[in-house]
């Protein structure tokens, strides 16, 4: 049995039942293993929490990271990482959900570390969105604001996105792109005091 099967299972049972009602027995139930040997390779429900929202932010931080290296224009960049953003969280809808709704559920020490590398994410939506205003490319007014709308309509698709619904990940990705991107672009004679009016 290794840690990666435990940590897999683990974020399913959390994703089905939530973590409050999620038991370790249930854990060890799922890699079938004694509730006792699984103490051999985590310690509490805490470190195994804590374990997949790291998990879930090195895998996001690492694929922002690639997109943001990319030699492409701000708008083509942004639309490569909403691509990435919605494929990684749909194709990991088990992790996804714990990033998402169980972080509340960490101790306050450890929500804070949390808090901390979840912030080191947004901080690299910020500077894509800053390098596309420094560009005169969009036109925003508030980056932290439109960094929060942005993640916040793609993270909330996690739970009603549906696998044999009508869009692939990549065609959601496309209409949530053209959606903020068509928002975003600076129109020919706008300027920024009419931004902020309006």
């Amino acid at each position: 049995m290794t840690r990666d099967a435990i940590l897999e299972a683990a974020a399913q049972i959390f994703r089905q039942k939530g973590y409050h009602a999620a038991s370790m027995q249930d854990i060890a139930d799922a890699v079938k293993l004694q509730k006792a040997s699984l103490y051999h390779h985590v310690n509490s429900k805490q470190e195994i929490l804590l374990a997949l929202l790291d998990r879930a932010l090195d895998l996001l931080i690492e694929r922002m990271e690639e997109v943001l290296a990319l030699d492409l224009p701000p708008e083509e960049k942004l639309r490569r990482a909403i691509l990435v953003y919605l494929q990684t969280m749909l194709e990991q809808r088990d992790l996804s959900a714990v990033l998402l709704l169980e972080y509340r559920s960490l101790d306050p020490k450890c929500r804070q570390q949390h808090i901390q590398r979840r912030d080191q994410y947004e901080a690299l939506w910020r500077k894509l969105l800053s390098e596309g205003a420094e560009q005169g490319i969009f036109a925003v007014s508030d980056i932290p604001l439109i960094c929060r709308f942005l993640l916040g309509v793609m993270n909330w698709t996690v739970t009603w996105y549906r696998e044999d619904g009508p869009l692939t990940p990549a065609q959601l990705a496309h209409q949530c792109a053209n959606l903020f991107l068509l928002g975003l672009k600076k129109r020919l004679g706008e300027d920024d005091r009419g931004d902020r009016d309006n």
